[in-house]
Parts: C-alpha cells; sequence; structure tokens
C-alpha cells in the first residue's frame, strides 16, 4: 500500500550508517516520506540493499562509500550530494561503532547479571580493562564522525536558512544502563551535549537540531546476542524493560522523520526505550 506521508516532499536528506539496521530503516523511512536520499556507509553490500529499498520506496537515491571518521571523505560525500541534488536539508547522523566484539558481549551479560541477581557489591572493572586503541576507536567514529558531518552540513544549510539534523545518540549517553561499554557511553553522551550547544547556535537561522536516545532496538545483531545468550540471560535483560519488548527499527525510523519534517523542537533528546530510562 502507498504511504501516505509525504511531508517530505522535495527535501534531500542524507542518512549515514544506512547499510544495515536502524539508518537502513530510516533512509526507507525518508524515502516513504517523499525525501530524496543520499546513504553512506563502510559496508557496500550492506548499503547496496538499502539503496535497493529507498528506490522501492519510490525514491531517488546516491549511496557512496565513506568513512565518516575521515574529514576528507566525508567533504567528498558532502560534494557528490551536492552535485547529485543540488543541496541538503536534512542531516541524520546515525554512524557509529557499537559495543558488539565477544568482549563487549562478556561484558554485557555480567552487567545485566550484576543489575538482576543478588550478588556481592564490588567493581565490574569495564573501564580499567579499555585500551587506548578501542577508546580512540570510538571517539574518532562516534564524535568525531557527528562533527564531521554537522560541520558541512551546517555549510550547507546556514546560507539557505532551512534545515534538520537529528544526531543518533542512545541511552547510553544519559543513563547509567550501558556501563558495561563506558568508552560507548561517553561518546553518546558527547553526542548529547554537542547537540544541544549547536542546537542553540543555529536555531535563528531556521536550522533545527535534535537527537533521539534509543533503547535497545530490534536489529539482527541484537536478535543474535539473544539467541546465543540462553534464557537466563534473556530473563535478565527483560527485568529492566518495562515494556517486556525491544523497539522495532520501524518505531524508531518514525521518530526520526518526525525530525526531520516541521515542528517546534528545538535541542531536545528524545527518548524511545520502552519505560528503561523514564
Amino acid at each position: 500500500m502507498q504511504d501516505q506521508r509525504r511531508n517530505l516532499e522535495g527535501r534531500v536528506a542524507l542518512v549515514t550508517g544506512a547499510g544495515r539496521g536502524m539508518g537502513g530503516a530510516i533512509a526507507v523511512d525518508l524515502a516513504r516520506a517523499g525525501a530524496r536520499v543520499a546513504i553512506c556507509d563502510i559496508d557496500m553490500p550492506a548499503l547496496e540493499e538499502t539503496r535497493a529499498a529507498v528506490q522501492a520506496a519510490g525514491a531517488p537515491c546516491l549511496a557512496l562509500r565513506c568513512d565518516v571518521s575521515s574529514s576528507s571523505e566525508v567533504a567528498n560525500l558532502f560534494a557528490a550530494i551536492v552535485e547529485r541534488f543540488g543541496t541538503l536539508h536534512i542531516l541524520v547522523n546515525n554512524a557509529a561503532l557499537v559495543p558488539n566484539t565477544p568482549i563487549d558481549t562478556a561484558r554485557r551479560n555480567r552487567h545485566y547479571a550484576y543489575l538482576t541477581t543478588p550478588v556481592q557489591r564490588q567493581s565490574l572493572a569495564f573501564t580499567s580493562s579499555i585500551s587506548d586503541e578501542e577508546w580512540h576507536r570510538y571517539w574518532d567514529v562516534n564524535v568525531h564522525g557527528l562533527f564531521y558531518c554537522t560541520r558541512e552540513a551546517l555549510r550547507l544549510m546556514q546560507p539557505q536558512r532551512d534545515g534538520r539534523i537529528i544526531n543518533i545518540a542512545s541511552i547510553a549517553g544519559i543513563s547509567a544502563m550501558s556501563a558495561h561499554s563506558p568508552h560507548y557511553s561517553a561518546t553518546k553522551g558527547a553526542v548529547v551535549a554537542f547537540t544541544k550547544s549547536v542546537a542553540a547556535e543555529v536555531a535563528g537561522a531556521n536550522i533545527f537540531v535534535n537527537a533521539m536516545a534509543p533503547g535497545g532496538v530490534a536489529t539482527p545483531e541484537f536478535t543474535e546476542y539473544f539467541e546465543a545468550a540462553g534464557e537466563e540471560k534473556r530473563n535478565q535483560f527483560w527485568q529492566v524493560v518495562p515494556a517486556g519488548r525491544l523497539g522495532t527499527m520501524e518505531e524508531y525510523a518514525s521518530t526520526v522523520t518526525y525530525l526531520a519534517g516541521d515542528h517546534y523542537l528545538v535541542g531536545q533528546v528524545i527518548s524511545p526505550n520502552g519505560g528503561v530510562v523514564i
């Protein structure tokens, strides 16, 4: 059935990290709302799948490889968008490094067990085990990449006095629910602070900057984690989610599409999270 929401007709949107998961869902939802869509990622096979889905939703799509931690690659990305579409109205800073290695999984499992079972209080020793390299990799993508993309977007949006920027933060940046990943939490906290600062700076030019701070997202990666974790670990997780389920990618995507349209929100952090953080 044809989607009737066409409130973004004629707008040009960029979604970073759109190769899979929530980024891909956001790109498709923006397309259904009428936007012309540019997408980027470092995973080109996954990005091609998103391109096909965006085009199937009826929107023209520019798909390019871009490592957002490189300012030169970001500059080239924006130049290509201007060449193809003429300008940019909407930026969704979604690209991020997330904690999904086996070490990250072990930390997460320890944290959930600590939260939900009666055990002796102790240090979980997460921060003290993080290497310099691990720490810097998260900042390179999650914060430096966010800055590079925002800077290029504002250079287009400020002269036209028109723009929407949506930064994908996380409940990790507004709570202690991701204490198992202090490096990730620190970067998402920085996303929140950056959002508020830039929002206050540019709102007078009709550029509204906001953030979405998701809770758990029902991505294929999270599904794999649950399948591997076993029943006890799954039950421990659900103890901290009042809604009793993860948010779907479509639910999160529709929130982003709303923030990409007409509203009176400036510097706000919208957090769909099923009641994990209230």
